[in-house]
């Protein structure tokens, strides 16, 4: 079986939990036998893919910002077009502030959802003739259901099934002024007839999504995210110097400042004054001013000598952060989908402290490997995490059950055969 996998890159610039599961899927139905081909969308996926250089950037994040924004770019020459679309271009611009958020991209979201009716029909042609020319699939998977306005074209040029996975769709659409957030729902909820499948995430995400996009009556699978165990180093964190983690994008969302705030209540304790805080995942140009005030916070407090940013979050550098953190915590401030950091992180026998927002509860006791501290205060989450850190013997339980979790409910190998099961159902 010959699969398709859409996905739109973000650049590197910072940990992307969507692009990060697209990738293990992707090698993990490779494990399998099967035929399975990446297709990159506005920016380059993971630096150090290599294995997908010679497939192009389509819809190059750049070229279709200058374009929708502004008439003129449409008339530009094609070699001015491709010299946008090169991969150092689309890396730097990943870097800059607005590549990443919805604000001021309302427009480029509708249009981009009507497909061969929008303003971009012209990339989905190039896309089909790609597809056409070099690789034609049995069954065509979109990484969100942002890009169901190509799913209509797809399906009727090639005469294949199209699948679309949901996850944090409504982190993108939600940020939008109501009547952009009306027409975007809308528009998602008619195109999903264009799909044979949905794949989402979490129950959790599943029942939101059946609500907002009006999914009554279509094939919606749960299939929860995962990570190969083998990929990870199972270190007890009872074993471990005491520390706390972090590890998404560092913005606001993500509440990399609750963390701060959790960290410096808790050092106030001389009982944790050994406790070490390392953060790690990256940021965008938006999130300068954020990090900035975080650094002025740490300092202020006394504290910053126990706190360690770490630059890179590649494979590597993710797997000597795993090995120095204890507990890990990401108190998003309005929950997620699922966070595949967690699954890393459990992965490696790191128990996670989490906020009862989105699928975390769903998470945390599906493995019994971490705390739910309840409200998203810092207070909240100060005492969850002293709870933990507090008690070696609970450290060690949780510690191993959060490895045992994710080999027996979070395994990607076992949920890419699912995966897969479905594929070969529609066919």
């Amino acid at each position: 079986m010959k699969i398709v996998h859409i996905i739109p890159g973000s650049g590197g610039s910072f940990y992307c939990g969507n692009c990060l599961r697209d990738s293990k899927y992707y090698s993990s139905i490779k494990k399998l036998g099967q035929d399975v081909l990446k297709i990159p969308m506005y920016l380059p996926l993971f630096s150090h893919e290599q294995d997908n250089e010679h497939v192009p950037v389509f819809y190059g994040a750049v070229s279709l910002y200058l374009k929708q924004n502004y008439p003129a770019f449409k008339k530009a020459p094609k070699w001015f077009d491709n010299m946008l679309n090169t991969r150092p271009v689309l890396k730097q611009a990943a870097k800059m502030a607005g590549s990443t958020r919805a604000k001021g991209l309302e427009e480029m979201t509708i249009s981009m959802l009507l497909g061969e009716h929008g303003g971009q029909a012209e990339e989905l042609e190039k896309m089909i003739r790609w597809l056409e020319e070099h690789y034609r699939p049995d069954v065509i998977h979109l990484s969100n259901a942002l890009l169901l306005g190509l799913a209509g074209r797809l399906k009727s040029s090639l005469g294949v099934p199209v699948v679309c996975s949901l996850q944090d769709e409504d982190v993108w659409v939600d940020v939008m002024s109501e009547t952009s957030r009306e027409a975007v729902w809308k528009l998602m909820g008619e195109k999903a007839g264009d799909v044979a499948a949905f794949v989402s995430v979490s129950h959790y995400f599943t029942g939101l999504m059946k609500e907002k996009m009006s999914l009554d009556g279509k094939d919606v699978h749960t299939l929860h995210l995962g990570v190969d165990p083998g990929d990870y180093t199972f270190i007890n964190s009872a074993d471990k110097e005491r520390s706390v983690g972090f590890l998404s994008r560092m913005n606001s969302e993500n509440g990399l400042d609750i963390l701060v705030d959790a960290f410096i209540l808790m050092k106030a304790d001389i009982k944790y004054h050994d406790v070490r805080l390392y953060l790690s995942g990256g940021h965008t140009g938006d999130d300068h001013h954020f990090i900035k005030e975080q650094k002025k916070k740490i300092i202020e407090a006394g504290v910053g000598n126990d706190v360690i940013f770490l630059e890179n979050f590649d494979n590597e550098h993710r797997h000597i952060f795993f090995e120095r953190v204890s507990v890990l915590s990401v108190p998003v401030r309005n929950g997620e989908a699922f966070g595949i950091y967690l699954a890393e992180a459990m992965a490696s026998g790191i128990p996670v402290v989490q906020p009862a927002l989105g699928a975390f509860p769903e998470i945390i006791e599906t493995t019994g490997g971490g705390l739910i501290c309840g409200d998203n205060t810092p207070r909240k989450l100060a005492t969850a995490l002293e709870k933990v850190l507090g008690d070696k013997k609970l450290l060690a339980e949780m510690s191993l059950k959060a490895r045992k979790g994710v080999e027996e409910k979070f395994n990607i190998n076992r949920q890419a055969k699912k995966l897969v099961d479905i594929y070969q159902g529609l066919l």
